[in-house]
């Protein structure tokens, strides 16, 4: 494992259909390549963003097919970087369930596909706002969790309300990560209330670094997402944000050192106990 990574969180405001998705991602991730990113990362849905059931199935198909996975995958290779899709909003395959995956994919400098993570908590709530959400009328929840080789460590992949589930991300670092990523498409209310304090919360906690790139804006389906991607290190310190909404680069270099600095310092994940339940 080198000490220094050059890492880019990509945010954008991800269209409705997969085509128009890969024309606004692109030139980003061909701008972070360029500044010297070596691990480039997306948020979640970045092929899709459309909740209304009709038009989301109607531009959702299969992995193998999906016009911007397939350019994503193309654009790693040209440019020999490694690339997480934060997710994909595909066909889950499931025989009989109509819903959707809601799935990262992680692609290596030759564009193949070294690890999948279908989310496993998907967000069924109603926010004070009035706001409803119910992603599991949609989204096919996935039953595993997942940890990936990469040239700089071990990777754990979580997407989003997957944050709200500290149990998951210790699961991940004692598996071996030390760098987690949280691709996510945050609402507004939850975001400004939440994001900023789960992302230091699940760094201090596992002593991994947290890479959270985020939907920003109002979307064409009238959803407003928090942006304010993120890069927080195994300290909880934030090591580099965006302010606003807006579609940007957030870059940054992670010491890998640094995971074993707060891991020797804090060594609680050595220290878990079996106990009685609570009754």
């Amino acid at each position: 494992m080198s000490s220094g990574l050059d890492i880019a969180l990509i945010q954008t405001r991800t269209p409705a259909t997969a085509r128009a998705a890969l024309a606004h991602v692109e030139p980003l991730i061909r701008e972070a390549a360029s500044g010297g990113a070596k691990f480039i990362l997306t948020p979640e849905g970045t092929n899709v963003l459309e909740q209304r059931r009709d038009r989301r199935d109607a531009a959702i198909t299969t992995e193998d097919e999906d016009v911007a996975v397939l350019g994503l995958r193309r654009l790693a290779a040209e440019l020999g970087v490694w690339l997480l899709i934060g997710s994909a909003i595909v066909r889950s395959g499931q025989a009989g369930d109509g819903r959707a995956a809601n799935r990262s994919l992680l692609i290596d400098g030759s564009g193949g596909i070294v690890a999948r993570y279908d989310k496993l908590h998907v967000f069924d709530v109603n926010l004070p706002n009035g706001e409803t959400y119910r992603e599991s009328a949609t989204v096919r929840p996935g039953d595993g969790a997942s940890v990936a080789d990469t040239p700089w460590g071990r990777l754990g992949l979580t997407i989003c309300y997957d944050i709200r589930f500290p149990h998951l991300h210790r699961q991940l670092a004692k598996a071996g990560a030390s760098v987690i990523a949280v691709p996510a498409a945050f609402t507004a209310p939850t975001g400004e209330a939440h994001w900023e304090t789960l992302l230091r919360a699940r760094a201090i906690e596992t002593g991994a670094f947290v890479l959270a790139p985020a939907q920003g804006g109002l979307h064409e389906d009238a959803r407003r997402t928090w942006g304010r991607s993120t890069v927080v290190g195994p300290w909880g310190e934030i090591i580099a944000k965006a302010d606003h909404d807006e579609p940007c680069i957030v870059r940054a270099k992670l010491d890998m050192e640094a995971v074993a600095r707060a891991r020797a310092a804090v060594p609680s994940l050595t220290h878990d106990r079996d106990f009685l339940p609570a009754v």
